[in-house]
């Protein structure tokens, strides 16, 4: 069945922003975008994660010239330095021992890119987490149990059994937090005439 809008691409292979995205009932396709995600020098966190959600989305332009395209980035902030994505169990656990007891802030940047008529809608969301105080053990515990926090910014996978490490999150959309900002996105796909409901 044709749609009277341009498809959807999520420009992301994060399995938790297209379990996000589905969760709309839309169709899209998913593609893996080609953006170095290396923070530039004397970038704020919000900038650097609208850099990277923007950089995702053009560059999935030339492949995708009729299209949505959907680019999103995070990027936590601690103790004056950016934080991204663990990778490795050993840099987890020292992430985590570092952001025990502390307040960390979340920017999750979205784009949304019309590639018919080039319009691009932009929005970072900013979301304050206060983490409980961890001892070593709860860490080792923690990212035995869950495996996906190496590819959470920060370790700390909200949705999951991150939960336990979180003391109060205060945000303007919970979903945020996760990776995608539906909220907002869902202002931005109304703007391009796709219904929601």
């Amino acid at each position: 069945m044709d749609t009277p809008f341009p498809p959807l691409v999520l420009a992301s292979t994060s399995p938790f922003r297209r379990a996000q995205l589905e969760t709309l009932g839309l169709p899209f396709s998913a593609a893996a975008p080609d953006c170095d995600e290396t923070p530039a020098a004397g970038e704020s966190a919000a900038q650097t994660a609208l850099r990277l959600a923007e950089g995702k989305a053009r560059s999935l332009s030339a492949a995708y010239p009729a299209h949505l395209i959907i680019g999103a980035d995070q990027v936590a902030f601690c103790n004056g330095r950016q934080l991204g994505k663990p990778l490795t169990i050993e840099r987890a656990r020292t992430m985590l021992a570092e952001l025990s007891g502390r307040r960390i802030e979340f920017f999750s940047a979205l784009c949304l890119l019309n590639t018919v008529s080039g319009c691009l809608h932009r929005h970072v969301d900013t979301t304050m987490v206060q983490m409980r105080s961890l001892t070593a053990a709860q860490i080792e515990r923690y990212l035995e149990r869950e495996p996906d926090a190496l590819y959470c910014a920060g370790a700390a996978k909200s949705e999951g059994l991150g939960a336990l490490l979180i003391e109060r999150i205060d945000s303007s959309d919970p979903n945020a937090l996760i990776g995608l900002p539906i909220f907002r996105l869902a202002d931005f796909l109304l703007a391009e005439g796709v219904p929601l409901l």
